[in-house]
């Protein structure tokens, strides 16, 4: 998820049907990656590298054609998970092709399409630099062997808030309650992460919580709009207010921070006492494509260690690559040490993973979510 763009997770759920319903053929398409040397990459704006002199052209992406001879059509066009979703939905539910060969989504919408089986399983040996997976991405409870997706980049939910117009705010509790930021408060329209950060501040583990625990927490979000506590429910528009100063605190995500400090050093960004949340935005080769081996030389590219590093000198988001960090001292030598991009594990202890959630569960708690926010 990058700068100026939010996932939502309070779209209409109820449209999807079951995952019965929506199971995609079980026919494997034919791999022509052998004689059609092509890819379709979609992924989230302002999630790779760009060249300074002319900001169309992406040079890790130039690098893997001429390395590989694969010609890429790289586009931008995965602005919320649920919007995409919509796009490529009735495409996948028919075991037909998106034109798409690989798009990156997070964590829990590509749960949901692993779930529908509208993804293609990885060739372990097509991509042996998947060895490189930090350990702490290694195992998520949607794909605990990383057999149909690769994380591309993580990030960390936290609190930010404008050191030039509040004093520090380190807690939810005061986030939510503290008489001097009310309206100038703003949380995340990503149901998880909100949701998230609310329940560990109430000691609710979010790896692990039930209908009461959740009701508790949905109770503590809709008083802190009841009141104006909260100012609105955003995406990542927040950043810019932040900047203005038009609020002064926010739930934010650590990739949106590290980009504004380079022009605002006073946003600040804090893990909450309580603890923070953890995503992944993962690439996924979806069931429609004919271009399977193709998409995973791209993988296997991207999780070469240098590589990698030059990828998140830009994004600025958590790198998911063992071996970037030595890497990024011949990259960026004063990235080497960013907490935000290669976190110690002391910081990755104080961080949690939103339960895995089914088709109903997912479908009551965002309505539960879209309530709290209209009060």
């Amino acid at each position: 998820m990058s700068l100026g763009l939010a996932a939502t997770g309070t779209g209409a759920l109820s449209a999807c049907g079951s995952s019965t319903d929506l199971e995609a053929s079980s026919t494997a398409p034919v791999d022509r990656s052998d004689v059609d040397h092509s890819l379709w990459v979609s992924n989230w704006p302002l999630y790779i590298d760009v060249s300074a002199p002319n900001p169309r052209r992406h040079p890790t992406v130039d690098a893997f054609q001429r390395a590989t001879g694969i010609r890429v059509r790289y586009t931008e066009d995965v602005n919320s998970n649920e919007q995409f979703f919509a796009m490529v939905r009735d495409a996948l539910q028919a075991g037909g092709s998106t034109g798409r060969d690989l798009f990156v989504l997070t964590d829990w919408m590509a749960a949901r399409m692993i779930r529908y089986g509208w993804i293609q399983a990885i060739e372990p040996t097509a991509v042996p630099n998947k060895v490189n997976v930090v350990d702490f991405l290694t195992a998520p409870s949607f794909d605990p062997r990383r057999e149909y997706s690769l994380p591309w980049q993580a990030g960390m939910t936290g609190i930010a808030y404008n050191a030039d117009v509040t004093a520090p705010v380190r807690d939810v509790d005061s986030l939510l309650t503290r008489k001097e930021l009310r309206g100038r408060v703003t949380v995340l329209s990503e149901m998880r992460d909100t949701m998230g950060l609310i329940m560990l501040q109430q000691g609710i583990d979010p790896a692990q919580f039930t209908g009461d625990q959740w009701s508790r927490a949905i109770a503590s979000l809709t008083d802190a709009v009841d009141s104006h506590q909260i100012k609105s429910v955003t995406g990542n528009e927040y950043a810019r207010q932040l900047a203005r100063g038009d609020i002064a605190a926010a739930i934010a995500w650590s990739g949106d921070v590290i980009q504004l400090q380079y022009r605002h050093p006073n946003i600040k960004f804090v893990v909450p006492e309580a603890g923070g949340m953890l995503w992944a935005d993962n690439m996924l080769i979806p069931a429609g494509s004919q271009h399977r081996s193709n998409a995973e030389a791209w993988m296997n590219w991207y999780y070469r260690p240098d590589i990698a590093a030059r990828l998140a000198a830009y994004v600025r988001y958590i790198c998911p690559v063992v071996g970037a960090q030595e890497a990024m001292a011949r990259v960026d030598p004063t990235l080497v040490d960013q907490p935000l991009i290669f976190p110690s594990p002391d910081q990755r202890q104080q961080l949690s993973i939103f339960m895995a959630l089914n088709d109903d569960q997912e479908q009551q708690y965002a309505a539960d979510f879209a309530a709290a926010q209209n009060g």
